[in-house]
C-alpha cells in the first residue's frame, strides 16, 4: 500500500516476516536505511528526508512503535536486529543503515551478522553494552508501560525527555506528545526495552569485531548526552578498530531535536552526500 504524503516523501506498508511495516521513502540515489530510537517512530527523521539528501532515503517504524504492528514481541535484539536484515532484503537492497540510540544498537548488530546487507554503518548516541543502573531503569519503565497507569507513563516519558534534551530553546512538551503517540499501547516499548535492558549480561560488543574493514562504521556522539555519553562511543570504537567518531555539540541525547541542522549537515558530510 503507498499513499502521498507530499511531492518528495511517501508512505508504504510491507508485510515482513510477522509484521506489517510501516515507513516513509524519500529521494533519489544509494539507499540509507534510517532506524529510530526507543519511544519514536520513522517521523523522527522527517528533518533529513526533507532535507533533499542525493539518496533513496526510507524510515521504517520499528516493532510495535509508530504504525507498525507488535506481531509476536520476543524482547530480544536478534528480533530487532531480523526485522532489519528483512527489510533490507526484501525492500531496499544492500544500504548504509543510520540508526539512534537503540536503533544504532540495531544497525550494529545487522552489520556484525551480514555485512553484505549492512554496507556502511552510522550509530548516533548508541551503546553496545548497558550498566547495571541503566538495566535497572529500563526494567522500571518495562513494569510501568505494562501497567495501566497511563498518567504515570506521560509523566515518566516527559521525565526522560526532558532528561535527553539540553538545548534551552527544545519544546519538551511537543517532543513528548510526539513520543508517546510512537509508544501507542506501548507493547513495541516494551519489547525494544526488554532487548536493550538484556545487554547488561549479554552485551554486543564482542560481537562487534565480525564488522569488518569493508563495512565503514561512524559513531556520531553529543557533547552533552548523558544517556549514551562518549565512554558508551569508545566502547564501540574499541571493538571496531577501523570506526570513527564524530560529535555533535550543545545537544543532549536527543541530538536530531536539540540540534537539527547541525545533525544533518554531519550525516551529510558522513554520507557523502
Amino acid at each position: 500500500m503507498t499513499t502521498g504524503i507530499d511531492d518528495t516523501i511517501t508512505t508504504h506498508t510491507a508485510s515482513l516476516r510477522d509484521i506489517d511495516v510501516t515507513y516513509t521513502r524519500a529521494g533519489h540515489g544509494s539507499a540509507v536505511v534510517l532506524v529510530h530510537g526507543l519511544a519514536e517512530d520513522h517521523q523522527s527523521w522527517r528533518p533529513v528526508q526533507e532535507a533533499g539528501l542525493e539518496a533513496t532515503t526510507y524510515a521504517y517504524d520499528l516493532r510495535g512503535h509508530g504504525q507498525t504492528t507488535a506481531g509476536s514481541p520476543e524482547g530480544t535484539l536478534a528480533q530487532l536486529r531480523d526485522d532489519l536484515l528483512t527489510f533490507l532484503e526484501e525492500v531496499t537492497g544492500p544500504a548504509t543503515c543510520v540508526g539512534f540510540s537503540l536503533g544504532g544498537t540495531v544497525v550494529l548488530s545487522a552489520a556484525a551478522q551480514r555485512p553484505d546487507l549492512v554496507t556502511k554503518v552510522v550509530a548516533l548516541g548508541t551503546s553496545s553494552v548497558v550498566g547495571r543502573g541503566a538495566a535497572g531503569f529500563y526494567a522500571g519503565r518495562i513494569a510501568l508501560f505494562r501497567g495501566p497507569d497511563t498518567a504515570a507513563q506521560q509523566e515518566a516519558l516527559f521525565s526522560d525527555t526532558a532528561a535527553a534534551l539540553h538545548n534551552p530553546e527544545s519544546d519538551v512538551d511537543a517532543v513528548t506528545r510526539f513520543r508517546l503517540a510512537a509508544v501507542g499501547d506501548g507493547r513495541g516499548y516494551v519489547n525494544a526495552s526488554t532487548a536493550m535492558a538484556a545487554l547488561v549480561d549479554a552485551p554486543l560488543t564482542p560481537e562487534l569485531s565480525k564488522v569488518g574493514p569493508g563495512v565503514e562504521v561512524v559513531i556520531i556522539g553529543a557533547d552533552h548526552d548523558t544517556f549514551c555519553p562518549k565512554k558508551a562511543a569508545d566502547i564501540i570504537l574499541g571493538a571496531i578498530e577501523h570506526a570513527t567518531y564524530a560529535e555533535i555539540t550543545g545537544a543532549g541525547h536527543l541530538m536530531l531535536v536539540d540540534q537539527p541542522e547541525q545533525s544533518i549537515a554531519l550525516l551529510q558530510q558522513t554520507l557523502d552526500l
